[in-house]
Parts: C-alpha cells; structure tokens; sequence
C-alpha cells in the first residue's frame, strides 16, 4: 500500500504538469486530451495549475504574423542597400564621365590650361573634405571646368594652373578657387557657375 501511495504520488505532479488542450469543432462539441488539437478545432492550451489558457491558433497566427513582418522588413533592408549601390554605382560613372571631360578640356588647350589643373577627385580616394560633398561629386567636376573657364573669360586669367573645390564650401553653396599663371585667383560660387 506504501509503494503504491509513492508510485501515485510521483506519478500525479507529472500529469498536473502535463499540458490540457481544450479542442472545440465547428459545432462546437469540446474536448479535453492531452495532445494538440486537430485542424479545424479552436485550440486552447488549459494550465491546471493556474487556471489560465492560450489559444494556440491566436499565438500561431501571432508568430506567423511576425515572421511576415520580418520577411517583409529584411527585404526592404536588401532593397535599400541595392539602391545604395546603385546609386554610388551612378555617383562614381557620371563623376568619372566629367573627370573626363576635365582632362580633354586640359588636352586640348595645353596653352591655356596645366597639365594639372584640375586634377581628378576619385570616389575612392576623396580627402576628407570633398568626401563631406560626395554626392554632388559630378557637380563639383563640372563646376571645376566651368570656373576654369569663366576665368579664363575674363582676360585676367592666361592660363589656369589649378581649380579646386574651396573651404568656403558649404552644403547649401559649393565654392570654387582658380590658380591662374598671372598670380590671379578667382572664387566662384555655384550660384555664379549656373546663372
């Protein structure tokens, strides 16, 4: 009698512990078993020892839910970082399309122009000022040419030794310095450079 009272009392905390499921069909016929429910039941996970329950298709829904969520935010994380690329992708082509032009510009009037005047910014090897200005990186290479330009227009620039993006640069308005071989040296803003 002993062993049994002791076989029982280890065996009963096990099954109190053991999860209940209330299943209920669509006629609304419930029952209680020890395993998950079956598709098609409203499935309900009983704690005997709290007296509380979860509904196991809320919280499948549920994690369902957030997994779409998940998916949906990785993909626009993926998404973003594409375009990212794409887009330096796009800054370095038409940076270096105007480098170009600089250096054909420069080629074709060696009279008027130093063999280094306006030097090529590359993406990759920015210092850390022009990096600051980046993305307008193929506006200050075509800015750089024309400010070459204007100051040769002017008559008291013989030939432009050097053009460079200024520290009089701020992110509303770019600002240009040109070296000329007479000892001149002209600031352009972009505003001037575009009207």
């Amino acid at each position: 009698m002993k062993v049994l009272i002791f076989l029982l009392s280890g065996i009963l905390p096990i099954y109190s512990y053991a999860g209940v499921f209330k299943c209920t069909n669509a006629d609304g016929k419930t029952n209680y078993q020890a395993t998950p429910c079956d598709v098609g039941h409203q499935n309900l996970e009983l704690n005997i020892k709290t007296g509380s329950s979860v509904d196991l298709d809320e919280k499948q829904k549920k994690a369902f839910l957030d997994q779409q969520l998940q998916e949906k935010e990785q993909a626009k994380a993926e998404l973003d970082q594409k375009q990212q690329q794409l887009r330096l992708a796009e800054l370095k082509m038409n940076s270096a399309k105007e480098s170009e032009a600089n250096q054909l510009l420069i080629k074709n009037n060696p009279q008027q122009f130093s063999a280094f005047a306006i030097p090529p910014y590359e993406f990759d090897n920015l210092s850390s000022f022009v990096k600051t200005y980046q993305d307008k990186l193929p506006d200050i290479e075509r800015l750089r040419r024309v400010s070459a330009q204007k100051a040769l227009a002017t008559g008291q620039c013989v030939r432009v030794e050097a053009v460079e993006l200024n520290i009089k640069t701020t992110k509303n308005a770019l600002v240009f310095l040109v070296d000329c071989s007479t000892a001149k040296k002209f600031y352009f803003s972009e505003q001037e450079l575009s009207n």
